[in-house]
């Protein structure tokens, strides 16, 4: 039995333009265009993970995943939102989709956003010039022997 495991995965959604919202809400709809987060789904600490880490890349900071909780748990509490997902389990495991992602950095237990770059920049270089043509690529050789 084979076991189907795959290299890489990338989902992009298409929303409305960016008109009038909070900077949550923006945050928001640019992880549900990532895929970073899914439609309806309650659970959305990632975006203010996201929004932590997007504060800390303007002040070229790196953060712990302690530091992230505990931003993350001040900023919902702050914005009348559910303590829920702060487990310190869960913040390293979204951690580590925004890794995998290529999104955030890693060294010595502490996180940034990838070179501190702004995320117009890592989507442009590393999604769309990087991962998306190879993923593109092998979807057409799976096609090719296909005919």
């Amino acid at each position: 039995m084979v076991k189907e495991t795959h290299l890489g995965e990338i989902i992009l959604r298409r929303y409305e333009k960016p008109y009038e919202m909070s900077d949550r809400e923006l945050m928001k709809k640019v992880c549900l265009s990532l895929g970073l987060l899914q439609p309806g789904d309650s659970r959305d600490i990632i975006v203010d993970i996201m929004f932590i880490l997007e504060e800390a890349r303007k002040n070229k900071s790196w953060l712990s995943s302690f530091e992230i909780r505990d931003k993350v748990e001040q900023f919902r509490k702050d914005n009348s939102l559910e303590s829920r997902g702060l487990a310190e389990s869960n913040i390293r495991r979204q951690l580590k989709r925004l890794q995998d992602s290529m999104i955030v950095d890693k060294k010595e237990n502490k996180y940034r956003i990838s070179e501190f770059e702004s995320l117009s920049y890592i989507f442009h270089n590393k999604i769309e010039k990087f991962l998306l043509p190879q993923i593109m690529e092998r979807v057409k050789e799976y096609l090719g022997k296909l005919e």
